[in-house]
């Protein structure tokens, strides 16, 4: 295609993934009282309260509620338009190979939100809440802090999940490999627990929530990129032999 073709097919997959976050955000906007009153059962059913203390708080948390939930949820649609504008210039093997992941991807990180919100969410907050402050404080978070809260352990649990999936992608492709990771694996340890510093709430609890399923699955990316580098070797071979088949059939 011409380079006016790609832009203009560009732009139409671009309008298409907007359109999709808008709708999503406007439905989301509807019912963003039941939504809010979902995210924050892990601290309500543990008897604590979550106040409003301004008069436009709660409307600026349902703004930022809604474009979080857009991009959750409308993050498959923005995959598939940015999937539909580069396969036409993959080849066969080449799509084939690039279907596993970009299914896995949203699959993976919607796995690491409902980790972060079933299993991380509840004990971040009975911990900090009991063992940081003196019993005879009443207990109260603020909304806008609390989903400002959420979000980051929703996006920090949704990229550590993602670890795998980008490796393993890499491996297959043939930018790394198995071996360059093991032999890298120590600095990956520190990187782990730097990124979870930076992505959760300053206290170590989170961080650790955070570091330790990063070096796992930095680890489990060594062994499914071991598998697939052997499969790889394998279709390899396979075309190799069908090449010399040719070959000695020709001559």
């Amino acid at each position: 295609m011409p380079l006016l073709d790609h832009l203009i097919e560009l732009r139409k997959r671009l309008i298409y993934a907007l359109l999709g976050f808008f709708l999503v955000f406007f439905i989301t906007f509807y019912f963003a009282k039941p939504i809010f009153s979902f995210l924050i059962q892990p601290a309500t059913q543990d008897g604590y309260k979550v106040v409003v203390l301004d008069i436009f708080e709660f409307f600026f948390v349902t703004v930022k509620l809604s474009a979080f939930v857009s991009l959750i949820v409308g993050f498959p649609l923005i995959a598939v338009q940015v999937w539909l504008f580069v396969a036409p210039g993959l080849y066969r093997h080449e799509k084939k190979a690039f279907m596993p992941f970009l299914i896995a991807t949203p699959f993976m990180f919607y796995a690491g939100c409902l980790a972060m919100y079933y299993v991380v969410m509840p004990y971040v907050i009975n911990f900090m809440l009991t063992q940081y402050v003196p019993p005879d404080i009443e207990k109260t978070l603020r909304s806008s802090d609390y989903l400002e809260r959420v979000l980051q352990l929703v996006f920090a649990f949704g990229f550590a999940f993602e670890v795998p999936v980008l490796l393993t992608l890499l491996v297959r492709v043939g930018i790394v490999t198995t071996e360059g990771l093991k032999s890298k694996r120590r600095y990956a340890v520190v990187i782990a627990f730097v990124i979870a510093a930076v992505l959760t709430p300053r206290h170590v609890v989170s961080q650790l929530a955070l570091a330790l399923p990063l070096v796992a699955f930095y680890g489990l990316s060594i062994v499914i990129g071991r598998w697939v580098e052997k499969k790889r070797e394998a279709e390899d071979k396979k075309a190799e032999e069908a090449e010399n088949k040719a070959d000695a059939a020709g001559s």
